[in-house]
């Protein structure tokens, strides 16, 4: 049943009041992943219609904090706490027992308790992406400026499903051992696939009104999602073996700083290729 994955994803992602009698077992939950990219795409309407509207009554400035608010709102900063309890634990000194000083990061990752560490990469994280935004904001003047915001969540999400594929887990508990578990090839495609449906279809539908004008022009597009495909995935990779040798794989607060360091990688791409 496709519905039990994909309402599960937006369950996962977003604070939507999606409320179920059902019961859902690993697979399924497993299976949520294929559609994380299509919660991206939600995410990133919602973003793209926002800043739409908000650049015909406010600055760039306010436009770029109103959209990182209701960003956040809308994730229920879920993928922040991830950051900093992965950074909280990745700060931990080691003491050369390599395996007494994966379990003191793992108690750390799983401490309720933010440290200064973890509050640190949560602001510079925030004040980046504001940075960001508000360049990709001011310099893209054409419909380009809210594609990018419509293809930013899409493709964090799909950084996520990128990890889980062929990922050691770390614990034996934990949602993130449910997708590590389970996510193969098969979920990993699907995702891919969705990413390019989704995206060239944002990039199709931009490009006639309300919109100005195409927010790429000739092949500009094509190479830019396959420069940020390949870029992004090699920084999943990194971050892959980085996680897996401090602490011993991978669990679910990782995804989330996953999640937030592709966010920034992708909007630095932007800003240099503009």
């Amino acid at each position: 049943m496709i519905l039990k994955p994909l309402v599960t994803a937006f369950q996962f992602l977003t604070i939507v009041p999606i409320k179920t009698k059902w019961d859902i077992s690993e697979k399924e939950v497993c299976n949520s992943s294929i559609f994380f990219p299509l919660v991206g795409a939600f995410q990133g309407i919602i973003l793209a219609l926002l800043s739409f509207v908000c650049l015909k009554i406010f600055s760039t400035e306010i436009t770029a904090a109103l959209i990182l608010i209701v960003y956040l709102l809308i994730t229920g900063g879920f993928h922040q706490d991830g950051l900093s309890d992965t950074l909280d634990a990745f700060a931990v000194k080691s003491s050369g027992d390599i395996a007494k000083d994966r379990e003191k990061r793992l108690r750390v990752m799983k401490d309720s308790t933010t440290g200064p560490i973890g509050v640190i990469a949560i602001v510079f994280t925030i004040l980046l992406k504001y940075l960001l935004i508000k360049e990709n904001l001011f310099f893209n003047i054409n419909s380009g400026k809210y594609l990018i915001l419509f293809l930013l969540p899409l493709f964090s999400k799909w950084a996520m499903v990128s990890v889980m594929y062929g990922a050691k887990k770390a614990r034996e508990d934990g949602l993130g051992r449910i997708f590590l578990e389970h996510t193969g090839i098969v979920q990993f495609s699907i995702a891919t696939f969705f990413l390019f449906f989704v995206g060239f279809a944002g990039f199709f539908a931009m490009s006639f009104p309300p919109f100005s004008s195409p927010p790429f022009q000739g092949y500009c597009f094509i190479l830019f999602f396959f420069a940020e495909i390949a870029i992004i995935w090699s920084v999943c990779l990194f971050l892959k073996h980085i996680f897996t040798v401090r602490f011993g794989g991978l669990t679910g607060d990782n995804f989330g700083a996953i999640h937030e360091i592709t966010e920034i990688v992708f909007l630095l791409v932007v800003n240099l290729w503009k």
